[in-house]
């Protein structure tokens, strides 16, 4: 796994997913190096990073410019331009332009995510993975309430990770924020 600290950070744009988030997200995918990743909002490309040294080929698409330029910038820092295309358009547009693929990641969905996952769905491939982070409540609901419409079983995870900074008396906890993982699995 790439520190935190080892990505490049731009204060426009939330990111990178935090170490231990990446890490789970990449097991839950169960991702191989024959799949395809679309990873949809990628930020500032902490995910497609990780994806991108596991994977095939990993889309990144984002609506925010600044956002596709640091994913950009982190795809070179981490040498895995070979394995991902950048992408700065809508991801429910973009959606329609891409082949059948293995891993759908939706980190950002602008209001749309029902469609984006009801669309990915469509061209995921057998057994593959959507993964669904959120920081809002709210998302995650629709998340779990769209992967029902589809007849799928979503799997809820909430995540609290706090990390420590040594003090004069000890060590202190400081806790980000917590992250819900909406999954599910195409059969």
């Amino acid at each position: 796994m790439i520190k935190d600290s080892d990505f490049i950070k731009n204060s426009e744009v939330p990111g990178p997913t935090k170490e231990e988030i990446r890490c789970i997200l990449l097991c839950k995918s169960e991702v191989s190096n024959g799949d395809v990743v679309v990873d949809i909002g990628c930020g500032t490309g902490g995910l497609t990073v990780e994806f991108a040294k596991k994977a095939k080929k990993v889309y990144a698409i984002d609506l925010n410019p600044v956002a596709t330029q640091t994913t950009q910038e982190n795809v070179s820092k981490h040498q895995v331009e070979d394995k991902v295309e950048v992408i700065l358009a809508d991801g429910l547009e973009t959606l329609d332009e891409l082949d059948d693929f293995d891993v759908l990641i939706i980190g950002g969905s602008s209001g749309k995510l029902p469609q984006i996952i009801k669309k990915g769905y469509k061209k995921l491939k057998k057994n593959g993975k959507i993964l669904v982070t959120s920081i809002l409540l709210e998302t995650a609901t629709e998340a779990i309430y769209t992967f029902k419409e589809l007849s799928l079983k979503p799997e809820v995870v909430n995540i609290m990770i706090s990390k420590g900074t040594p003090s004069s008396r000890g060590t202190i906890m400081f806790s980000n924020n917590p992250i819900t993982i909406v999954s599910t699995k195409k059969f």
